[in-house]
């Protein structure tokens, strides 16, 4: 499978102790240089810089790509850079946070999921405490509507 990732699945996953999911779930995940970038810039988690500092060999960083697509420029550069990676060759996956970004990987054609449903597809298959890792995450600046985390937490309280 061809997975992408964009800087905020990699970064909340390193906080809250869960990065080691992604091989887990997806065996590798590529990502784009300007990705790398921001993971390991001055503003980042110092958890997160020291992690991307010596990446493991499931993630494969690529070149990022030159772009002058209208709508993707209304991006960060990290998200563009992860649409852009995805759509050549097309992935089966994109990993993304922002709804900005979400929506314009939808519009196109892209699957995607984001933390939340990175976490959620753990706990069902029983890799994670799925309520013990959401209070780790709501204590990061990750935003989620109170009614999605609601009906997730929920149904997972109803797993057997």
């Amino acid at each position: 499978m061809r997975i992408v990732s964009n800087t905020s699945p990699i970064s909340y996953l390193v906080v809250i102790g869960h990065i080691d999911l992604l091989p887990l779930l997806f065996s590798h995940i590529l990502i784009p240089e300007t990705v790398r970038d921001e993971l390991s810039a001055a503003r980042a988690p110092s958890e997160v810089q020291r992690w991307i500092a010596e990446p493991p060999k499931w993630l494969r960083i690529d070149p990022a790509l030159p772009c002058s697509d209208s709508e993707l420029l209304q991006l960060d550069a990290g998200e563009r850079a992860a649409i852009q990676l995805a759509e050549s060759p097309k992935a089966d996956l994109i990993l993304l946070d922002d709804l900005a970004a979400r929506l314009i990987a939808a519009r196109r054609g892209i699957p995607l999921t984001g933390t939340l449903g990175i976490l959620d597809r753990a706990a069902t298959e029983g890799e994670i405490d799925f309520e013990k890792a959401i209070a780790r995450l709501q204590k990061t600046n990750f935003r989620v509507s109170k009614a999605v985390l609601s009906s997730l937490l929920q149904r997972h309280n109803n797993l057997p």
